[in-house]
């Protein structure tokens, strides 16, 4: 039987931002923005008022007045019990199973396109395997190691995106721009091609994540304190870093012309290259790039990992899942991550045409399953403020982080959160003109079902052992 861990007090406030930049800020996603053109500015600024700003405070709150280990799967335990919980540790937890085969072949492309431009498929995906297995051990790790790999891959996007944006802007001054920037491009409408969503779900995909450095609650020094500290001042650096850098993709290139996938390493090519220093420069930032993207799949893992290891503690999920190395780290839930990545990245590998459809086709729909605990996770906030700290007053007699505002009007922020995640579900599902992406909807049903045939199999384990050490 799984033992609770006595996890070490490691985390401060700067580990805890830039944990959380490591998380949400993405370069690979970055193009996906770019290919709706000017207009992605107007749905950055609305969705950071209308979501990012209130999911935030939601994260925060959460995180700082009930700092356990687990984040989502904690709070949702919180006010839906376990088995909730357990769907949502599991959705959370095998959505970066599919994830993470995802970004790595997409390492694997861009490894390719800097070194070894005819580089095979097979290979690819063989890079793929090797960095998925150097996540596991990763993962097994202290955290007091482990926790330097998103810290350092933070500080690469930071600068990374900092000699984007300087590029974008010397590039217009001298050059001019590929696409104009008026109220006239930016504000949506039927001339700009504004209404196309197809792909908005990639803006709100890279503002989820902040609540992340919760599921390690219990090793903070302080999070009451340094939770709101942190998570406030990472969203203001993410939102201003995208925009910026999106706009001076835009700025190189028409927003007709840029690829989702080589759109970052081209346009740093065209700011920079031409020259012996140029080209040493962007090859320099193509790697720094590579590591993000390993960051990326070490951050997510390990805040998957320590989720799905609560839920087995709980004996939600197969006892496996929360076996501890001696460090006290997900050794269980890490390997398993490991095992269906790979089965997941051959699985794909033999059916896929080329890199692109590779990554695509994984990334797809793990956008859907991403997103699901999310939902759940805001009106598990409605939840808990209405039945524990309602009655309790805890966060205002403690002094924790509290969702400014009255009753009414926080319910009603929660709920519109609930709103745009689940619209965001429907357009990875359903994409407008296009009609339905059906590989999307039938890989999500499988991992639903998967999943309550493994909760619920645990499920009757867990109450035939009760049975038994009560008889």
């Amino acid at each position: 039987m799984a033992t609770q861990h006595r996890h070490e007090k490691t985390l401060g406030k700067r580990d805890i931002f830039l944990f959380c930049v490591s998380a949400v800020l993405l370069l690979d996603t970055l193009a996906a923005g770019a290919v709706m053109g000017p207009t992605v500015i107007f749905w950055w600024i609305l969705l950071t008022i209308i979501f990012l700003l209130p999911f935030g405070a939601i994260s925060t709150e959460l995180g700082s007045a009930y700092p356990e280990q687990g984040g989502i799967y904690a709070w949702v335990k919180r006010a839906y019990g376990q088995r909730m919980a357990s769907r949502i540790s599991w959705y959370y937890w095998a959505n970066v199973a599919v994830w993470v085969p995802a970004i790595f072949i997409l390492f694997a492309g861009i490894f390719s396109q800097l070194f070894f431009p005819e580089l095979a498929l097979k290979y690819q995906i063989a890079i793929g395997l090797l960095l998925i297995w150097l996540t596991v051990l990763v993962n097994v790790v202290a955290l007091n190691i482990g926790k330097w790999i998103p810290n350092i891959g933070a500080s690469f996007k930071i600068i990374i995106f900092a000699i984007l944006i300087i590029g974008g802007i010397s590039y217009g001054l001298e050059h001019g721009v590929a696409n104009e920037f008026s109220w006239s491009t930016i504000i949506p409408s039927r001339e700009n091609g504004g209404f196309s969503l197809q792909y908005l779900p990639a803006v709100v995909y890279g503002m989820l994540g902040f609540e992340l450095a919760s599921a390690s609650s219990a090793e903070m020094k302080n999070p009451s304190r340094d939770l709101p500290k942190a998570v406030f001042s990472s969203i203001a650096v993410v939102v201003t870093a995208y925009v910026l850098a999106t706009s001076a993709i835009l700025i190189a290139m028409p927003a007709e012309n840029v690829d989702v996938v080589d759109g970052l390493i081209v346009t740093l090519s065209q700011f920079f290259g031409g020259t012996p220093a140029g080209d040493a420069l962007v090859l320099a930032l193509g790697i720094g790039a590579l590591y993000t993207f390993f960051s990326n799949g070490t951050t997510w893992s390990m805040g998957a990992n320590r989720a799905a290891a609560e839920a087995a503690i709980d004996h939600e999920l197969p006892k496996v899942f929360a076996r501890e190395s001696k460090h006290g780290t997900p050794l269980g839930a890490a390997v398993l991550l490991g095992i269906a990545a790979s089965v997941l990245l051959l699985l794909y590998g033999m059916l896929a045409a080329s890199n692109e459809d590779l990554f695509w086709s994984l990334f797809a729909f793990s956008g859907v399953i991403f997103i699901l605990p999310y939902v759940a996770m805001c009106t598990a906030f409605i939840k808990i403020r209405e039945t524990h700290i309602g009655t309790t007053g805890r966060i205002a007699e403690d002094g924790t982080f509290r969702f400014p505002g009255s009753p009414g009007f926080v319910k009603a922020c929660a709920y519109l959160c609930a709103t745009v995640l689940s619209l965001t579900i429907l357009l990875f599902i359903y994409v407008p003109g296009e009609g339905m992406v059906w590989e999307v909807l039938w890989g999500s049903i499988a991992v639903i079902v998967i999943g309550e045939v493994i909760i619920s199999r645990n499920h009757k384990a867990a109450n035939t052992d009760t049975l038994k050490s009560n008889g």
